[in-house]
């Protein structure tokens, strides 16, 4: 185990890649808590290994990093739990998603840091469709510029149709900073192409 770790500091990634592997799949109860306790970690490669291994464990993980994310005051290490959610999701697609896990991601939105606060984001886009919600009520409620753009672009690359009128609004909404509506305006285009992708690969699973 002693070994695996170190060979996630190994700038050889397919090493990296392997001893992730290795510990995804020789894990013991030891195993998340440890791996957590490297998301305050200077070293890059070694954090960024971590995040990687705690999405590839998968589910089991999310309780460990909705706990840290609601105690710790280390933005590092807040940043790094919602990317470890963020690839819990992609790692998993076709499990469902914890509502609690749903709700920190919804509260990390609100987060002072925008190295959080984007990561959620970007976390609850690659979920699609089941935050789809969340993330126009975050568009209609906050005032944070920056925020708002990645929320009008993330929305645009789900691709559901329900964008389309919330897309047209901002579009229209004068009372939002002109990039806001610029990046609507932009965004409206990729939605309808990514909507045809969708039905196109939708077709082709048919």
């Amino acid at each position: 185990m002693e070994a695996l770790f170190d060979r996630l500091k190994h700038p050889n990634p397919n090493l990296r890649d392997r001893a992730m592997l290795e510990l995804v799949e020789t894990r013991d109860e030891t195993t998340i808590p440890r791996l957590i306790s490297i998301l305050d970690e200077d070293d890059t490669t070694y954090r960024r290994a971590a995040v990687k291994t705690l999405g590839a464990i998968g589910m089991d993980t999310v309780p460990f990093l909705i706990e840290i994310l609601a105690r710790s005051e280390n933005v590092t290490v807040r940043g790094s739990a919602v990317k470890a959610l963020a690839q819990v999701i992609v790692n998993y697609p076709d499990v469902p998603f914890p509502a609690e896990g749903l709700e920190c991601l919804k509260t990390s939105m609100s987060d002072e840091n925008p190295v959080v606060n984007i990561a959620a984001v970007m976390a609850l886009g690659e979920l699609g469709t089941p935050a789809f919600e969340i993330l126009v009520e975050a568009l209609q409620t906050t005032d944070n510029i920056a925020l708002q753009v990645i929320l009008v672009n993330t929305l645009a690359s789900i691709g559901d149709i329900r964008a389309e009128p919330i897309l047209a609004a901002a579009i229209e909404d004068t009372s939002l900073d002109e990039y806001v509506r610029e990046s609507a305006t932009s965004a409206l285009p990729r939605l309808e192409q990514t909507m045809k992708y969708k039905e196109m690969q939708a077709a082709r699973r048919a």
